[in-house]
């Protein structure tokens, strides 16, 4: 019992200590275009603090910026000339003649391009990290070259080897890398397929593993496999005592369970088969022709085999250009999410909190450095959209009052700002509550 504690609050430190460090730079790389934006539009920023609270270390540069790092990490803020807050939210008396270098007193433009310089910041931080996640793992060669094969169950026979190109599998002639995981989907169920490849120079027909296996690929955080201890690696061999030999024949027989607990055989590396007892959680998940569906999940995905492709390493566009089309996907699943919840598509436990969130970092950093790393760049992608929602206290707020302003050559009279204000910081408080009760109620 105590060991079980013991491990508990050790695995709730590490998570902490991920969450911190993954939102410390997403904060950091926000607040620092803000900065940096500020500085080149002749803006003053009279402190750069990393976290709230009492200071623990501070420089001031030759600029007169107070750098900081404060006792409470969960945010951070730039202070400039004429803040009365760090939130921007009013100003307090200068000298006129430095009106012009505080936030308030700056040309539209000025006040515009500080704004949005954060959330802009926090896409370019995703691109970037996707980028370099993507060019540091490689991506698959144009030709079906093995690269790497894992271990497989003893009653599998698999005659690959690295360096085989493969031309066909059960006499289907393979295209690449997707429309050979696409290709069990034609072939009828078995463990064993005939494998065409090419081996120096020669043509041979090898027995290999089905192209789709049920082998674990990933595991959802927070998810029943997750707490099941269900691995990246696992293969499944039966679900309650039915044997099965893809990937695609999990989903049905878990859908059948509608929430009762099942029990799946699998085998693992160096500890051979055992049972694993899980819960499915019914989620809403984006439908295939558009909106959502409720399934029933255990959160794991599966059907890349046993085989690893050859890999090399994309140029910096190419690399660039995958990031930011990963930081798309991100804004926009972000984006449909919200208007889902919003028209009842799906219900409010898909809104989760920073507990759900440290949770997440926690099994990311243990899992790797990529997967931190691209966590991170979810996040940043993430927080750089949010930013962005038209509501008072946040960029997108501002941005909206600076867009007022353009149109109606005046800003907002103080007394509509100051209301707006308030309810939109009694808007974000009540999404952080509700976030933070889904963590505890939708487990």
């Amino acid at each position: 019992m105590i060991g079980t504690i013991i491990a508990q609050m050790g695995g709730l430190a590490w998570a902490l200590l991920a969450f911190i460090a993954a939102l410390s730079v997403i904060v950091g790389v926000h607040e620092y275009g803000h900065y940096i934006v500020a500085r080149l539009s002749g803006i003053r920023a009279e402190a750069f603090s990393l976290g709230f609270g009492p200071r623990l270390i501070a420089r001031r540069d030759r600029h007169g910026t107070l750098w900081q790092i404060a006792a409470i990490p969960l945010g951070g803020y730039v202070r400039f000339l004429g803040d009365a807050d760090p939130a921007n939210a009013g100003g307090r008396a200068v000298d006129p003649a430095l009106a012009r270098q505080t936030l308030h007193g700056a040309p539209l433009w000025a006040r515009f391009a500080t704004v949005a310089a954060g959330p802009a910041f926090n896409f370019l931080l995703s691109i970037l990290v996707f980028a370099g996640v993507i060019a540091w793992q490689g991506i698959a060669t144009g030709r079906v070259v093995i690269g790497a094969i894992e271990p497989a169950p003893a009653a599998i026979v698999n005659e690959l080897r690295a360096g085989d190109e493969v031309l066909a599998v059960g006499g289907r002639p393979v295209s690449g890398w997707p429309a050979l995981l696409r290709l069990s989907e034609d072939l009828p169920p078995a463990a064993q397929q005939d494998w065409l490849v090419r081996r120096g120079g020669a043509e041979i027909t090898l027995r290999g593993p089905d192209p789709a296996p049920a082998r674990v690929s990933g595991i959802a955080p927070r998810s029943p496999a997750a707490a099941a201890d269900l691995r990246p690696g696992d293969v499944i061999l039966a679900v309650d005592g039915a044997p099965i030999r893809r990937f695609a024949e999990l989903r049905p027989l878990v859908e059948a369970t509608e929430g009762r607990p099942v029990t799946l055989r699998a085998w693992r590396a160096g500890a051979g088969e055992n049972d694993f007892v899980l819960v499915p959680r019914e989620q809403d998940l984006p439908a295939a022709g558009g909106g959502f569906e409720r399934r029933w999940l255990i959160g794991v995905t599966g059907g890349e085999g046993y085989l690893r492709p050859a890999t090399r390493t994309p140029g910096p566009l190419e690399a660039l250009a995958m990031g930011a089309a990963q930081t798309w996907q991100v804004v926009w699943g972000s984006l449909s999410g919200i208007w889902a919840m919003v028209s009842g598509q799906i219900g409010r436990c898909n809104l989760s909190g920073a507990i759900s969130i440290a949770e997440v970092a926690g099994e990311a950093a243990s899992a790797g450095l990529g997967n931190f790393f691209w966590m991170i760049g979810v996040l940043s992608a993430g927080i750089g959209f949010l930013n962005l929602l038209p509501i008072p206290v946040l960029d997108g707020g501002h941005l909206a009052f600076y867009a007022w302003e353009a149109v109606a050559r005046r800003p907002p009279p103080d007394r509509a700002r100051d209301i707006l204000t308030r309810i939109g910081m009694a808007l974000v408080l009540a999404l952080m509550l509700l976030g933070l009760t889904n963590d505890i109620i939708c487990r």
